[in-house]
């Protein structure tokens, strides 16, 4: 679904922080409730498709590893088996980016057990470098076939139980990677979490998070997308950097005490990085990098890639449902600078 929103976005006008903020956990409630909240790209993100291209592509592309993680979180009171949805996963379809004939094949492989999580590295500029840490319990290569061309595959049933226990969420965690292994197009799918092999039935309590995105924008150039990095109690600073950005627009950063900082955007094949102070009010929350669409010229099949890290290069995850909620500039925050 393509939710077209106005450039100041939906809840940053001056004096209305009440109730548009208000309207905005509404509408985040109401999308959570009607389904939408375990699908990846989310409904509230307004992304189209994530991408991943063949191993043998060329980054100018847009995408810089050909490589996709994401980790999906289960509360310890999940007992239900659960699935992995992917729409689209073949590469050849409509949806799809060619480079010429249709050649390629990605790889969807799905981890769990101890290492799944814990063994990733998430400090340096790859946070992806060691994505089949874990235990491989399903995986499968999908090629220029039609057979699941705007359909779903499952990968499932899961056991909960198969998942690497992690303390400090309190759940277990599963992992799911695409991986580009031939060809040089553009794979564009969805994923969703799901309780039913056949439908889209959200785990109740479930979330699902990156360290690195790479997705697709819209060519509405109406369009806003957004994600969401969570920026725990140890965060002083983030660096935000973006990778092939093409002229797409601007990109720019909303917090509980930012409202609109704008980033340098990234040129073709290029990677543009910008660190921003991090205050106390702004730890433990969720931030959000706007994707504004150039409203001058069109900017087609545009793929960009997003990582965020911490003050020790650690990377911070993007949760599909943002911890502790979409955020809303307070104006009563002020920056404060600090002497040192």
């Amino acid at each position: 679904m393509d939710m077209t929103i106005r450039e100041t976005g939906p809840y940053h006008f001056p004096g209305k922080g009440l109730l548009t903020g208000i309207l905005t956990v509404f509408l985040f409630t109401l999308f959570n409730t009607c389904g939408f909240g375990q699908a990846v790209p989310a409904m509230e993100e307004n992304i189209p498709y994530l991408v991943t291209f063949g191993g043998d592509s060329d980054t100018s592309w847009g995408d810089d590893d050909f490589c996709q993680v994401f980790f999906i979180k289960i509360p310890l009171t999940q007992s239900d088996p659960i699935y992995i949805r992917v729409f689209d996963p073949d590469t050849g379809g409509e949806l799809d980016e060619a480079k010429g004939d249709f050649n390629t094949k990605v790889r969807f492989s799905v981890y769990g057990g101890e290492g799944c999580y814990s063994d990733m590295d998430p400090a340096g500029e790859d946070p992806e470098s060691n994505f089949d840490s874990g235990i491989m319990l399903d995986s499968r290569s999908f090629g220029t076939s039609n057979r699941f061309d705007n359909d779903w595959y499952t990968f499932g049933p899961l056991n909960p139980l198969e998942g690497e226990f992690v303390e400090k969420f309190d759940g277990r965690v599963f992992k799911i990677v695409a991986k580009g292994e031939s060809g040089d197009d553009g794979n564009l799918y969805k994923y969703y979490l799901s309780t039913d092999s056949r439908e889209n039935r959200e785990v109740e309590g479930a979330n699902l998070f990156t360290f690195e995105y790479t997705f697709r924008l819209s060519n509405n150039q109406n369009n806003v997308s957004q994600i969401y990095p969570y920026m725990d109690d140890r965060t002083v600073s983030v660096k935000i950097s973006n990778f092939d950005w093409d002229d797409d627009g601007f990109i720019r950063i909303v917090s509980v005490a930012k409202n609109g900082e704008l980033c340098p955007i990234s040129n073709e094949n290029d990677w543009v990085r910008k660190e921003f102070p991090v205050i106390e009010e702004e730890r433990n929350t969720s931030m959000e990098i706007q994707f504004i669409k150039n409203r001058q010229k069109q900017v087609k099949n545009n793929n960009v890639v997003v990582t965020v890290q911490n003050q020790y290069g650690e990377s911070l995850p993007f949760y599909v449902i943002p911890i502790g909620g979409i955020p809303v500039y307070n104006p009563r925050i002020r920056m404060r600078v600090i002497e040192r």
